[in-house]
């Protein structure tokens, strides 16, 4: 019934995708987050859904004159070089067949990035998918706290198969960046039982990244938390809520969960983390005599770990953000990766600080700013987590980047919607009225 369901959905939709691009957006990321076909056991299990949504995403984006040019960002050029830079170390990677096999697969998903960017540009749209992304990873939060809440935490919760976010580590990184996406779209739901059910979401999903076992997620999750307060409004309801919630949910686990944690302190003496270390001296010795291009996509083989990991007989993937790109692309692709993500951040800081006093625009300072909380999360979590591929670190930029472009676009065809220059603070937006101001401060 679930294949049924869900191919009816999709292929009744490509329709519509052939003259809405946007739409192919949508649906390309829930089917690339939430893997609905994967949740069934039959024909469709295996379908390739989101290939068929971004082949006719893709002619449409083409017939259709909705789309618009990429927008004018310092996040966006360094993508560019980014992806250039990864075609050149595919070229010299020590593995062609592999390295090639994955690099096909990080394009597609830097295609739909780039369409995302430039067919998504209205409030409407941003705010679409925000929903989307939120709703299709957080679906696995909700059903992992809930699953956590019946087991008892005894049992850990793992994600969708055969995707990024398949172990207990990788699915925990991934609610912990759309958490804060749960607070915006409660911040702006006028729904009081939406509003409702999004607060239970969030907790659930909280209990959810608890109950992965997750070590990286701990730490990760901890630094999402004071971010996610200092960049809130209502710092004092949502730091009691923060205060009550968390040492419950930490009671109701059992103690094995307590003795995992516990070996954060004592991390010389697991296997498992020093493996992780093993790994990234390997990517660092190995960009010693290969600092410019790496070793290409999927590198970290055995082959390799007998010439230059301290312990050649302990292989392990890259499980690092850092590490995956120092030694997959070198210094130059770590320097672009963090580049991109530094000018992404930029962004951000810059719409919160134009905004900060705008109402009309209260929904791009607060997206912007739970934007900033998950990548956060992403930030550090992907210390210990080899996702520097995952689709949605760069979705999270792309948002930013839509934003910006749409604030600088209105403004700039409404002249009267802006603009007081401040020295040393760029243009500050000031468009509601003295006593409208006042009426919204005492709300």
């Amino acid at each position: 019934m679930r294949d049924i369901l869900v191919s009816l959905i999709v292929l009744g939709g490509l329709p519509f995708i052939l003259s809405r691009p946007w739409l192919g957006v949508l649906f390309w990321s829930w089917l690339g987050y939430m893997n609905p076909h994967r949740l069934g056991w039959g024909f469709a299990h295996n379908m390739p859904f989101a290939a068929m949504v971004g082949a006719v995403t893709l002619i449409s984006f083409f017939v259709s004159k909705e789309s618009r040019p990429l927008p004018k960002n310092g996040a966006v050029v360094a993508l560019i070089l980014l992806n250039l830079w990864m075609l050149v170390t595919s070229i010299f990677s020590f593995f062609p067949e592999i390295s090639w096999a994955l690099a096909s697969k990080v394009y597609k998903i830097q295609l739909m990035i780039f369409l995302t960017m430039m067919v998504m540009q209205s409030k409407e749209r941003i705010i679409l998918l925000t929903w989307v992304i939120a709703l299709s990873i957080g679906f696995f939060g909700i059903k992992g706290g809930a699953f956590t809440l019946l087991t008892g935490g005894s049992s850990m919760v793992l994600g969708p198969t055969g995707t990024f976010i398949s172990g207990n580590t990788e699915i925990s990184l991934a609610l912990t960046m759309v958490l804060p996406l749960f607070r915006f779209l409660h911040l702006h739901s006028e729904n009081k039982w939406v509003r409702y059910g999004l607060l239970g979401a969030m907790a659930l999903i909280g209990l959810a990244i608890i109950g992965s076992y997750s070590r990286g997620a701990f730490v990760a999750g901890a630094a999402m938390l004071v971010f996610l307060w200092w960049k809130s409004r209502g710092k004092l309801a949502l730091g009691l809520l923060v205060l009550l919630l968390v040492p419950l949910a930490l009671f109701f686990m059992p103690e094995q969960w307590f003795n995992k944690m516990d070996t954060i302190q004592t991390y010389d003496e697991d296997a498992s983390a020093m493996g992780r270390i093993n790994a990234w001296w390997f990517a660092f010795n190995l960009t010693k005599d290969y600092p410019f291009t790496g070793c290409g996509f999927n590198c970290f083989e055995p082959e390799l770990f007998l010439i230059y990991a301290p312990n050649p007989t302990d292989y392990h993937s890259s499980h690092s953000i850092y590490f995956q790109m120092l030694g997959q692309h070198g210094y130059v692709g770590l320097i672009l990766f963090l580049l991109f993500f530094w000018l992404a951040w930029r962004t951000g800081s810059r719409i919160r600080r134009v905004l900060k006093n705008n109402i009309e625009w209260r929904w791009a300072f607060d997206l912007a700013s739970m934007i900033q909380v998950g990548l956060i999360g992403y930030f550090v979590g992907g210390a210990f987590l080899g996702l520097a591929y995952f689709d949605l670190p760069y979705h999270f930029v792309a948002i930013l980047v839509l934003i910006d472009q749409l604030y600088k676009r209105e403004t700039a065809t409404n002249p009267k919607k802006a603009v007081e220059q401040s020295p040393g603070l760029g243009t500050l937006a000031q468009t509601v009225a003295p006593g409208k101001r006042q009426w919204y401060a005492k709300k």
